[in-house]
């Protein structure tokens, strides 16, 4: 592999306060390898062997002689999952109380970088008070298709908006002294036949999309922990895959923490050491341990490779402990309330016609409150992230407390926790919805519909639920839908009512949160992290989501979320990047540091954002970048940077954005690295992927691009772009070509020019694409395998002088 490239420097990201490496007040900055080293040659074959595997559920092994601890680790991604560690497998469904954030949808929604660093912060404290070592999060596995199962676990469908969220979580939560797990490594994009399936990505797409929202966050904020996925990728399971473990993830990338095994994930345990799997997970009894041994005692496993996954797995085990804070606590009140907040920023004004939202005082007088949601929400998903909360609030005694004397709630259930509906409830919802000035309907997706295990059937919300709908519009004066829900759904009403929130899972809070958007008390300015489709057969995958017989071929390449629906023009419900406001903005005065750059250097954008309306507010402005005439089909635009702006009433600010190399490359994968096209690229400027009235041109030098060795798979037309390949190709042509005559010199009909000049295209065409060595075999003896070899050699040689 040749996929070093320089640090990512994510310049934009410097003028934000958010830090680029973990600040943290207790010792764990040192460097504990040393101590490891001296450690691991004081241990036994045995010891050593029993470091590479779990002690318990989620505990590792001590080694008690050497006064070496074990570390404790926990899910998970929106809240501290602490389990009852004498509970076995029971650990799964029991766990202590703790402040259940927000789901990663509805956080990445906020687009906001400190605000995730300061829910990293919370949970880092929290982990800190319940004795935990290793938080297992962030997920930032990119959103293939609206169906996947675990969807409401992962941030986005775009690499770079979810590589750093991904990366302000970790530096939070690492602040406190205590690591972080980034998962699920790597192309872990389904539920269905996840512990068996091939993920089968080709390495532009790998490299480009599926890597790049993990390779983002291990360079900025260097995790302690990456866990490897369940499935195979290219063949080989990720739990043993030394391309991704020691080739990309340590020396492409200079990794230095340890990787450790989803639940259950390894199947050759051996393969794994070698490949650089330092920990597995959970305990197997030694079943595996006894197998390290004994590859070891048979000369099949070098016994300095397993030093070197010991010394690693010693040494976060020791910076796990300096980090540890005794007597730590955290403030229950203080939490919640920075979830509420969280939620409230993460809420998408979907739709407002008419000015519907926020409630009006004077207006909405009589308020129905309709849908069980409403009173028993939903607020997180359901597998090993879910979380018992500290408390849980509901949105319809949320608003209760915080409407005027003025105003008075109605309710109806309209729909059971299952989501289904009957008449009687369908008619009391419309009748409930007919006396009141404003109904507000509160529907999602149930635990059913979505969860770690499997993977979504459709688009489609519950029956009751849109049936629901349905007969609330045709009911009520003003109608608003708030959406519970963790990956996007179909809305077959949304021309019928006349406001819609996204609320995805808030969290504990999300019910106040979400009252506080309806009255105002916080403007809405979430904006979608991934595309809302119109219908399942318009979405990148379909019909081949999810992959089946162990076989996941993910041939839409890089083109999933808005990628897929620019480059199809397809128009998706909501696009990516949409949410609206209760005031206005205006985005001014595009100005670029530079109309021609070369690949190393920098560009500065800088734009003026205005509040135009009355109220204060936010808006998030996102740069993309497209290749002009690309050599190959690229994404019309990609997500090249964006900042989140806050501005009173009539307020302007000037922002900056820095767009360095990492912002123009794409992976070649005929050379195998990086590389930075020369030529025009459209710098657009907006409030979502479909909105962006802003846009310069620059030239862009990418210099001299290496040219990819010649090898017997090579073709002429590979020879002929080689500066030193075009006169051994010219006379290449020539020889085979021979005396021929010219077809002008020949008394040919019309039709027997065309077809001889037709044919002899057609050879030219041929010796042009067929590789080297198939021509030696087809030549009889024309084109010998000497000649080849002195073609290859003769190319290759002045290519590298």
């Amino acid at each position: 592999m040749n996929t070093k490239k320089p640090r990512f420097l994510l310049s934009y990201l410097a003028s934000s306060a958010m830090l680029l490496s973990s600040t943290s007040a207790v010792p764990t900055a040192i460097d504990y390898r040393p101590q490891a080293v001296e450690l691991v040659s004081k241990m036994t074959l045995e010891e050593k062997a029993s470091l590479c595997s779990g002690g318990t559920m989620w505990t590792t092994k001590p080694i008690e002689r050497l006064d070496l601890p074990s570390i404790t680790l926990t899910d998970g991604p929106h809240g501290v999952r602490m389990a009852d560690l004498n509970s076995g497998m029971n650990a799964l469904h029991a766990s202590l109380p703790a402040t259940c954030f927000p789901t990663a949808p509805a956080l990445a929604s906020t687009w906001n970088l400190e605000l995730l660093q300061e829910v990293g912060e919370a949970l880092g404290q929290e982990s800190q008070t319940h004795g935990v070592q290793i938080l297992l999060g962030p997920g930032t596995n990119l959103k293939r298709s609206p169906l996947g199962g675990r969807n409401f676990e992962y941030y986005s469908e775009d690499p770079l908006l979810s590589g750093t969220m991904a990366a302000a979580w970790i530096n939070g939560v690492q602040s406190k002294g205590v690591g972080t797990s980034l998962k699920h490594f790597a192309a872990n994009n389904q539920e269905w036949e996840r512990m068996a399936g091939d993920s089968i990505v080709a390495p532009k797409a790998l490299h480009e999309m599926y890597l790049r929202s993990f390779e983002i966050p291990v360079r900025i904020a260097e995790p302690w922990t990456i866990m490897c996925a369940y499935n195979k990728v290219n063949g080989e399971f990720a739990s043993q895959n030394k391309t991704l473990l020691t080739d990309i993830l340590r020396h492409d990338w200079g990794y230095e923490g340890i990787v450790l095994s989803d639940w259950g994930a390894v199947d050759d345990r051996v393969k794994g050491v070698k490949a650089g799997l330092n920990l597995e997970m959970p305990s197997t009894g030694g079943y595996n341990d006894r197998k390290i041994v004994a590859a070891v005692q048979a000369g099949e496993l070098d016994e300095s490779v397993l030093d070197q996954i010991v010394v690693d797995m010693v040494a976060i085990t020791l910076k796990a402990h300096a980090g540890i804070q005794k007597d730590a606590t955290f403030d229950q009140a203080e939490h919640h309330a920075l979830a509420r907040r969280v939620a409230g920023e993460g809420s998408v004004l979907l739709k407002n016609e008419n000015a519907t939202l926020p409630l009006s005082e004077k207006r909405d007088r009589k308020i129905a409150i309709i849908g069980e949601f409403a009173k028993r929400p939903r607020y997180q998903g359901a597998g090993s992230s879910q979380v018992n909360p500290t408390q849980l609030d509901n949105s319809f005694a949320e608003l209760t407390e915080m409407l005027g004397s003025a105003q008075s709630l109605s309710f109806a259930p309209g729909y059971d926790w299952e989501g289904d509906t009957t008449q009687e409830l369908l008619n009391e919802a419309h009748q409930t919805a007919q006396k009141a000035d404003h109904a507000i309907v509160f529907i999602g997706l149930p635990d059913s519909y979505e969860s770690e295990g499997f993977d979504r059937a459709s688009l489609e919300l519950p029956q009751g639920h849109n049936l629901l709908v349905e007969s609330v519009a045709s009911a009520a004066k003003r109608t608003t839908v708030v959406l519970m829900n963790g990956s996007p759904v179909a809305m077959p009403w949304v021309d019928q009512v006349d406001a819609i929130v996204e609320a995805y899972l808030g969290g504990q809070a999300g019910g106040g949160a979400i009252a506080d958007v309806l009255t105002g008390a916080v403007n809405p300015s979430g904006k979608l992290a991934e595309t809302f489709p119109q219908r399942i057969e318009e979405t990148p995958t379909y019909p081949n989501f999810p992959g089946r017989d162990r076989t996941v071929l993910y041939g839409e390449g890089v083109f999933i979320g808005y990628r897929h629906y620019d480059a199809k023009d397809i128009e998706p419900l909501f696009p990516f990047g949409h949410g609206l406001s209760y005031t206005t903005f205006e985005l001014s005065n595009l100005e670029l540091s530079s109309q021609s750059i070369d690949a190393e250097s920098t560009l500065e954008v800088k734009v003026t954002v205005k509040n135009t309306g009355s109220r204060e507010g936010a808006e998030v402005v996102q740069a993309y970048i497209d290749e002009n005439n690309p050599e190959a089909p690229r994404p019309v635009r990609e997500l090249a940077a964006f900042k989140k702006v806050f501005l009173q009433p009539g307020q302007s600010q000037t922002i900056s954005l820095q767009l360095g190399r990492d912002a123009f490359e794409q992976y070649d994968a005929e050379r195998d690295t990086w590389i930075v096209r020369s030529g025009e690229y459209t710098i657009s400027l907006g409030n979502s992927s479909r909105v962006l009235p802003l846009e310069d041109t620059i030239a862009l030098d990418g210099g001299n691009l290496p040219l990819p060795p010649i090898t017997p798979m090579s073709t002429f037309a590979e020879v002929e772009r080689h500066p030193t390949g075009k006169p051994i190709y010219d006379n290449f042509i020539a020889q085979m070509q021979g005396d021929q005559p010219k077809l002008e010199d020949l008394e040919l009909s019309p039709d027997e020019y065309a077809a001889a000049k037709k044919g002899r295209e057609t050879m030219l065409v041929f010796l042009r694409e067929i590789p080297l060595k198939k021509l030696v075999m087809l030549s009889q003896g024309a084109f010998t395998e000497e000649a080849m070899l002195g073609i290859i050699r003769a190319v290759n040689s002045a290519d590298s002088e």
